[in-house]
Order: C-alpha cells, then sequence, then structure tokens
C-alpha cells in the first residue's frame, strides 16, 4: 500500500548524506590544482635539456627579434611553430619587471595547464556523467609523467591543451554542436601553432576516422561540426605559414619538409616501454576499464572516441615526434578518462592495493625528503648529510621560511587527507592526486636549491664571461651542445662559431671554447693556444668548458 512519511524524523530514514557536497568537494578539486599548477613554476634556472632552446627563443623575441622564426642559438631550422614562445614571451615581458626572465616566462604554464584540467574535467563530465570529471581530473594529475612535463618552458604544454580541447569537443559534438565547432577549431589551431602539424593530425584524423569506422558518426550535425571547425581552424592553420613563407621562404621550406618526414624513426616500442611508469596509476586502471567494458568498446560512441583518439596518437607520436618522454603526454588524456570513467568498477581489493601503494609510496618519498633536508641543514643523521651534500654538490643549507611554511601546509594537508579519507574507489584517486601534489611540493619548497645548484649552468657561464678578455674579436668553438649554446647565448650574449674539428678555427677568431667529455681524450685546438680558463658544473663529473686565448 502506498503510503507517505510526514514526520519530523522522516529525514532519518533517507540515504544519509555525503559528509562533502558536491560544492565543497569541487572548491577542494580548485584549491588542488591551484597548488598542484603553480608549486615548482618559479625558482629555479632554465634546465638542459627541455628549457634551454625555450629560453634563447624567449630571450629573443622579449628584445623584438625572432617572432616569426623561433629559432634558439645554435640552432639552424625551426622546430616548433610560435604560439607557446609568444605566449611566454608575453608572460616573461609583463612580469620581468618581478621575477627573473625564465621564471616570468614560466609562469604561462598556469594559463595552459588550466586550459587542460579544465578541459579534462568537462570531458570526464560529457562522457560519464555529474561527478566524475572530478575523478579523472584527480587521475590526471596524479600522472607520473605529467607533474614534471607540465613544470617545464615546453611547446608540448600548450599542444596538450589545444589536444583537450579538441577531445573535449568531439564529445561535445552531439549535444552542441556550435560551441563543438568552436572549441574543435581551436584545440586544432593551437596544437598546431604550438608543435607543428603531427599534433594537430592527432586530432584531424580522429575526426575523419570516427564516421568512417562507426554509424553513430556518420550523421548531418557530425558533418556541420567538421565543417565549422575546419572554418575556425583556417586562421590557426595559415596565418602563421603564409607570413613566414613571405618573410623567410627557406625557413619555411625546411620547417615545412621536417614537419612531412617527421623523426624518421619509429618510436613505438619506446612509447610502450615508457608508458608503463609514465601513465601510473591511469594505465592499470585503464586496462581494467578496456576489459571491462571489451563488449561496447566499438559500439558506445564514448569508447569509439577514446579508442581512435588513443590508437591516432600512438601512431603519429611514434612516426612524427623525437623519442622523448614528454612526446607521450596526449596518450595521458584518453587513458586518464577511460580510468576514471570505470575506476567504480574496481573491484574493492584491487582499489584497496591501488590506494594502499600510493599511501605507502608517498609517504616513503615525503618522509625521505624531509629527512634529507633536515640531514643537510642539521648534518644529522651524518651519512645522509655526506650524500645530499654529494648529490646536491653543496655544503650550504639555508632556512627559507616561506617554503618551510609551504612544505608544512602540503604535508599536513596529504596526512589530513589520508586519515579521513574513506577507503574507497573514488578515494583511492583523492589519496593518489593529493600524495602526488604533496611529493612534488616537497621537492619544490625543500629541496628545490640543492637541485637547481646540481643541474644549472648559470654560475658556469657566468664565470665564463668574467673570464672573457676586454676585447676580442670572435670566438672560436667545438662540442658545443645545442643546449649548452642556447643557455650561453641566455646568460652572457656571446656568439660563437662552430668549427668541424678542434685543430680547425677561423683565422680571423682569437679565443676558442672547446665543450670536453671526460670519456675521451682532452681536446685542445693546438700550441699555439693558450688556456685561460676552466669550468664545469659543480655535479658534472663528465662535461666541462676550456677557453683559449691565441698566442702572440
Amino acid at each position: 500500500m502506498a503510503f507517505e512519511l510526514e514526520h519530523d524524523w522522516q529525514a532519518h530514514l533517507a540515504t544519509p548524506r555525503a559528509r562533502v557536497g558536491e560544492r565543497a568537494k569541487t572548491h577542494l578539486l580548485i584549491l588542488l590544482c591551484v597548488a598542484w599548477i603553480f608549486l615548482g613554476l618559479v625558482g629555479h634556472e632554465p634546465w638542459k635539456p627541455d628549457e634551454a632552446q625555450t629560453i634563447s627563443i624567449v630571450k629573443n623575441m622579449v628584445q623584438g627579434q625572432g617572432l616569426l622564426v623561433p629559432i634558439a642559438a645554435g640552432q639552424q631550422s625551426i622546430e616548433y611553430p610560435p604560439l607557446y614562445y609568444w605566449s611566454a614571451a608575453g608572460s616573461g615581458k609583463l612580469l620581468s619587471g618581478i621575477l627573473p626572465l625564465h621564471d616570468a616566462a614560466r609562469l604561462i604554464n598556469s594559463l595552459w595547464m588550466t586550459i587542460t584540467l579544465l578541459m579534462v574535467g568537462m570531458l570526464g563530465r560529457e562522457l560519464w556523467g555529474v561527478g566524475i570529471g572530478r575523478q579523472i581530473t584527480f587521475i590526471f594529475i596524479a600522472s607520473i609523467g605529467l607533474i614534471a612535463s607540465s613544470h617545464l618552458l615546453m611547446p608540448q604544454v600548450a599542444s596538450l591543451a589545444g589536444l583537450s580541447m579538441g577531445l573535449y569537443a568531439l564529445a561535445l559534438a552531439k549535444r552542441r554542436p556550435l560551441r563543438a565547432a568552436a572549441l574543435l577549431g581551436s584545440g586544432i589551431g593551437i596544437s598546431f601553432l604550438a608543435t607543428g602539424v603531427a599534433s594537430a593530425l592527432i586530432v584531424l584524423i580522429t575526426m575523419a576516422l570516427l564516421p568512417i569506422l562507426f554509424a553513430q558518426w556518420r550523421s548531418k550535425s557530425f558533418a556541420i561540426v567538421a565543417i565549422l571547425s575546419l572554418m575556425v581552424a583556417s586562421p590557426w592553420l595559415l596565418a602563421w605559414p603564409w607570413l613566414l613563407f613571405n618573410a623567410e621562404p627557406g625557413h619555411f621550406n625546411s620547417w615545412w619538409q621536417s614537419s612531412l618526414y617527421g623523426s624518421g624513426s619509429i618510436n613505438h616500442p619506446y612509447i610502450l616501454r615508457t608508458i608503463l611508469w609514465y601513465a601510473w596509476p591511469a594505465l592499470p586502471i585503464a586496462a581494467w576499464g578496456a576489459w571491462r567494458y571489451r563488449a561496447s568498446l566499438l559500439t558506445k560512441p564514448k569508447m569509439q572516441l577514446l579508442l581512435v583518439f588513443s590508437a591516432a596518437s600512438f601512431v603519429i607520436i611514434g612516426l612524427m615526434f623525437e623519442r622523448r618522454e614528454i612526446q607521450i603526454l596526449p596518450l595521458l588524456l584518453p587513458l586518464a578518462v577511460l580510468a576514471g570513467g570505470s575506476v567504480e568498477t574496481l573491484r574493492r581489493g584491487a582499489a584497496g592495493a591501488l590506494d594502499w601503494f600510493g599511501l605507502l609510496l608517498f609517504g616513503m618519498m615525503g618522509s625521505l625528503i624531509w629527512l634529507g633536508w633536515f640531514a643537510m641543514l642539521t648534518g644529522t643523521p651524518a651519512k645522509i648529510a655526506e650524500r645530499m651534500q654529494f648529490l646536491a654538490a653543496t655544503q650550504e643549507a639555508h632556512l627559507n621560511i616561506l617554503a618551510l611554511a609551504a612544505a608544512l601546509t602540503v604535508t599536513i594537508i596529504w596526512l589530513f587527507v589520508v586519515a579521513n579519507s574513506k577507503r574507497s574507489n573514488r578515494g583511492a584517486l583523492t589519496n593518489w592526486a593529493v600524495g602526488m601534489t604533496m611529493a612534488w611540493g616537497l621537492l619544490m619548497t625543500l629541496w628545490l636549491p640543492w637541485i637547481d645548484n646540481a643541474r644549472s649552468y648559470k654560475n658556469v657561464f657566468e664565470d665564463l664571461s668574467k673570464a672573457m678578455p676586454a676585447e676580442y674579436s670572435c670566438i672560436n668553438s667545438y662540442g658545443i651542445g645545442m643546449a649548452q649554446t642556447a643557455l650561453l647565448d641566455y646568460y652572457t650574449d656571446l656568439v660563437i662559431q662552430p668549427q668541424s674539428a678542434p685543430a680547425s678555427y677561423n683565422p680571423a677568431c682569437d679565443l676558442y671554447l672547446i665543450q670536453d667529455d671526460s670519456r675521451h681524450v682532452r681536446l685542445t685546438p693546438g700550441d699555439n693556444w693558450q688556456l685561460i680558463w676552466s669550468g664545469n658544473r659543480a655535479l658534472d663529473r663528465r662535461e666541462s668548458f676550456h677557453l683559449f686565448v691565441r698566442r702572440e
């Protein structure tokens, strides 16, 4: 018999409310993303190899040079289009009065990663429903390979934003075709202007293959979305190449040829090996999701979208990009989306194992980071302090109150989350995201000065600049790597003239700079050259630099 409860105690018979409401969960996610994005963006010099070329290009653009031709010192041709460099140069010029140029430029990553995380969350909500977008964002920022790559001066950060925009637009195409077309065209354009033709091809191939392979995508509305998106993308795709062709046809031709032929190698085995750790914890959960939904992989549009985007990314990255970890970033998008939508189907034992593994991993990492910091500061335990001094290449340990406060804050937040988290499938993802943010935050607050001291070229090249004679004509060079050449330009403005062999030189030059490798015989330009300076990074036992002057 139907009846209604109208007593005061009716609410007590209903399903208990969650301890944290939807709005509070969203606010907590936003706070976590802000901490994740900004920790590590400032406070360190450009690091080799990833940031060297970028900071050289940004420096030139800030000075009004190379706006159409983004070429670093030591490079002969354009590697990537200029969108990311433009944005970094704009940020650098705007904030250079407050921060060093490299820190000011690196802050632009906060904009690109905000776009990426927003697109990833909205993509999850579009494909899986309300609340799942948060889980996908958690698992995305917990990815081991993303955390360091997203905090470097690299065009791939902007490209990832464009690809995430394109993937979300394809998911949105059926429900909001006009909005999807605008986002899809912009995503194609951003990815193209960030890292070139190959990135744009990932979205374009996905858009083309979906209606070819699956009947659900063969609709008039999707055709309209595709056509409109190409119209939106056309200014992004045509403006810079047209300007470059008219201003610098030689550079345009070399860039276009390299874009068409790619890296010239097949890197798919490397991708498969690297992604085994790079995509944790998304990879094992996504693998389970693929098995769990195996019957609908080829029948449901959302599975078709993720499958085709993954396949297109894998093929294009393996054929057209060089063998670098940061190039694998696009594959994190479909893996995180599939993993976030599959986490609720995990068996409780598997979710518990993943949760405990994360707690142990990040707990151990946090403890070791704090122990290393304490040992450097106090000298106790002596063995750990000695090892830390070796790794940091310094015995200096200054107490930074702001860094210590930030480190304590992220540690307390992690402890609070772990202590109050319910052991559930979703709770495991939250713990991984907060744990990753905590570990990265500790590295970027407590250990950053020592990491920077070991990796930076600033001291070496500033010492070189001081050793330069007051008057000289030009500088011969041999063996100077591309990254070192770019950083030499950034720190000293010195222009070098590379030679084909250490004994060859331009007779008009009266200085000779050689980069040496301890694994080989010591290089000298000849008896008529006198060594006036030598230097190397404090922790670098192999690479050294030697400056010679011609004898009278």
